[in-house]
């Protein structure tokens, strides 16, 4: 078995969405002991943000300079995805948006024609872990319920753009801790860490059956 792991938090200690993909993966290894793991993380390695722009030209225009640089780094991201058997990735929450790594890897992997919408999907069905953390809270009758961009994009484009069978686990409230103002809502952080955490377990041992029973 070959599990793709992406991370995309900026800090390592202390980071909620590592932690939780912690937590699925040592679910998930539990069941498959022997497997193997490629890890991308883009908190720590970032891509390099200026070869999105020329490889889309240079595949829209065919008097475009060609761009090898980034069609070979496209092509490994693709070949990190397509193979990999299951897939965890832990997303934060940037200023109420996706994390500009993220939105860069995924641009860069949309550029294979073999993940072209409406096409045959080399990845379609496979399961994936997707852990989410968000510092404030963001759910029904929040002061900022509605500004979590990042959540539901990631859905929709790991579960519809890229086909995967996506199970989510996640946490908010994670800054209650460091901040003074939140301190009356430490409690219900407490509660939802845990709660994320329980869920990050869960799926990930139900990402391991799935492939058992594949």
């Amino acid at each position: 078995m070959h599990l793709f792991r992406l991370d995309a938090s900026i800090r390592v200690e202390g980071s909620v969405s590592r932690a939780l993909a912690d937590t699925a993966e040592q679910a998930w290894r539990a069941e498959h002991h022997d497997a193997v793991v490629t890890r991308r993380d883009l908190g720590l390695d970032p891509l390099p943000a200026d070869l999105w722009a020329p490889a889309v030209r240079a595949s829209m225009d065919p008097s475009a300079p060609p761009a090898p640089e980034a069609t070979a780094l496209m092509e490994q991201l693709s070949a990190e995805l397509i193979d990999a058997d299951a897939y965890i990735f832990a997303v934060p929450l940037y200023n109420w948006g996706l994390p500009a790594q993220i939105k860069i890897w995924l641009d860069m992997i949309l550029l294979n024609p073999r993940f072209k919408t409406g096409g045959d999907l080399p990845i379609a069905g496979r399961p994936a872990v997707l852990a989410l953390s968000r510092g404030g809270g963001y759910g029904p009758g929040a002061p900022k319920e509605g500004w979590d961009h990042a959540g539901p994009y990631l859905r929709r484009m790991l579960g519809e753009v890229l086909g995967l069978d996506v199970h989510v686990a996640e946490a908010e409230l994670t800054l209650a801790d460091l901040n003074p103002a939140m301190a009356p809502l430490r409690g219900l952080a407490a509660d939802l860490l845990k709660s994320g955490h329980e869920n990050a377990a869960a799926h990930g041992r139900r990402v391991a059956e799935l492939l058992r029973t594949a």
